[in-house]
């Protein structure tokens, strides 16, 4: 799952981002709010985290520019202030939650998961195709009742496969959400990633559509 971080502190972002991706997201930054403003693809992105005191325009604008032009991401702000009017000023500009400097990771990585589950209206928080079975919020996956072993790449990959299940994914979408906007995507390591990931599974689960993509068989 892809992330924003719109944060000015460079060693705050750069702490932040070693600790989202150490759990399973990829993280892009923006260090203030004009380039936030224009960010491109940021419907592909699956939450935001946005800093309050950002040069530029201030984090309560840009939440309001985005939301009237429609970007419904679900956006966590992260601020130093905690008082109540900020907090209701935050969530009359459309923020979905907020968390108070000093961060803790584990703190901000379970809004997170709870923010995106909302969003993507996923009612029952298991997730199930075919003999596989994906809990996100323990973050562990199983095949016919044993555990998979996973890496947190093959993990994102499955998670993807698994909420559009029959659907067909192309390589272009995949390599948008399993890497960071300015990391290089490479063709040759998803197939790598899908083809571990399909010997996991067992034959059949994902198909290869060819010149579309790959589908997880439901």
């Amino acid at each position: 799952m892809r992330l924003l971080l719109v944060e000015d502190d460079a060693e705050l972002a750069a702490r932040l981002m070693r600790r989202l991706g150490s759990a399973g997201f990829a993280v892009d930054r923006a260090g203030d709010g004009l380039t936030a403003l224009d960010w491109p693809d940021l419907a592909a992105h699956s939450a935001i985290i946005l800093d309050l005191g950002l040069p530029g325009i201030d984090g309560l604008s840009l939440l309001r520019q985005w939301r009237e032009r429609g970007i419904m991401v679900p956006v966590i702000i992260l601020t130093a202030r905690g008082n109540w009017q900020e907090k209701v000023a935050g969530l009359n500009a459309g923020a979905d939650d907020f968390v108070v400097k000093p961060v803790h990771s584990e703190e901000l990585v379970a809004r997170l998961h709870a923010q995106i589950r909302r969003h993507e209206d996923h009612g029952a928080p298991r997730l199930r195709a075919g003999d596989v079975e994906l809990d996100p919020v323990a973050r562990a996956a199983s095949r016919a009742g044993a555990p998979l072993a996973l890496s947190a790449r093959e993990y994102r990959l499955l998670e993807l496969f698994m909420r559009r299940p029959g659907h067909v994914l192309s390589q272009a979408d995949l390599l948008e959400r399993l890497y960071p906007l300015a990391a290089e995507r490479d063709w040759n390591t998803l197939e790598v990633q899908v083809s571990r990931l399909r010997r996991k599974l067992g034959p059949g689960a994902i198909t290869t559509v060819r010149g579309l993509g790959y589908r997880l068989e439901p």
